[in-house]
């Protein structure tokens, strides 16, 4: 009879990087029912016990997604084509409430326009962090805010060393490589402090802000720590104004890097937090180094 009394998760975004993770931890953790909400379920069939339709552009998927569920993980994707992150994100923390859940877990990042009193301009962060205020007033017994760092598959992907003018591999970007700014994790590993947090709640859903951070390097570390490994990569600044034009997208990421450089990453002391985010997680994430070897192959 026990399995009947497991506590249902929902976990939006379950096919995508982060709500995948949550998805696996909280299978692993053996501690809930837990249900993937996709666009898709037809093709996500194996995804879990329950795979159930929900769309953030259609509203009215979600409340019968959410019917249920004791906790609900909330993630919204900035690059989706006209994806408004506030609205979509309200409309989910509407239903969730309307739904009955009790405890909602919103994946945030920091508010860059009320870090930087207005001076930098980082949509993909303060947008999300906009969302705060939304679920801080959606009236849940338990709240929990966590925050994805700067994820080491983004360099095996999207910011991985590319052949340079001098023929090296690596990388020309406009951040002063040797600031230590960057807070860094394994994405996958968001997912260990969700499932703690939905575990503990006493500990964590009272508007905790819980940031996964596997590592804190400069730009010149990470290539020394890949360099060590047995590749032979290069890093060049470059100025800002060559590089913000350079691809769709890139004046954004020059504007968050000259933010990393003003505040670091997460933008103030967050000690404590990381601290009880490992706490609540039962573990300490991966250091980058680990991740490295087993991830970023040999060219």
């Amino acid at each position: 009879m026990l399995s009947n009394n497991k506590k249902l998760i929902a976990v939006i975004g379950a096919t995508g990087q982060q709500g995948g993770g949550v998805l696996r931890a909280l299978q692993a953790s053996g501690q809930f029912k837990v249900r993937a909400l996709t666009r898709n379920p037809d093709k996500h069939r194996e995804l879990a016990e329950e795979v159930v339709e929900a769309d953030l552009g259609r509203p009215e998927t979600l409340k019968p997604a959410f019917a249920g569920a004791h906790g609900v993980f909330l993630v919204t994707n900035f690059q989706e084509a006209g994806a408004d992150e506030l609205k979509q994100a309200t409309a989910a923390i509407r239903a969730a409430k309307d739904a009955g859940a009790k405890h909602l877990i919103w994946s945030t990042l920091p508010n860059v326009e009320a870090i930087s009193g207005g001076k930098f301009d980082v949509p993909h962060f303060t947008g999300k962090a906009k969302v705060d205020r939304v679920v801080k007033d959606g009236g849940f017994e338990n709240y929990t805010f966590v925050i994805a760092p700067f994820y080491y598959q983004n360099l095996a992907g999207a910011l991985g060393p590319h052949k340079q003018a001098d023929g090296s591999m690596g990388w020309a970007l406009p951040l002063d490589p040797t600031l230590r700014v960057i807070h860094m994790g394994d994405i996958n590993e968001l997912g260990d402090i969700v499932a703690g947090a939905f575990a503990h709640p006493d500990e964590a859903g009272n508007g905790e802000y819980l940031p996964l951070v596997g590592d804190f390097m400069s730009f010149n570390e990470i290539v020394e720590t890949l360099n060590r490994q047995g590749h032979s990569l290069s890093y060049k600044q470059v100025p800002r104004e060559s590089f913000a034009g350079s691809f769709p997208g890139a004046t954004e990421i020059a504007e968050m890097f000259s933010y990393w450089e003003a505040h670091t990453y997460l933008g103030s002391d967050s000690s404590d937090q990381i601290r009880l985010a490992n706490k609540i997680a039962g573990r300490q994430p991966t250091r980058f180094s680990t991740w490295a070897q087993l991830n970023v192959p040999e060219n």
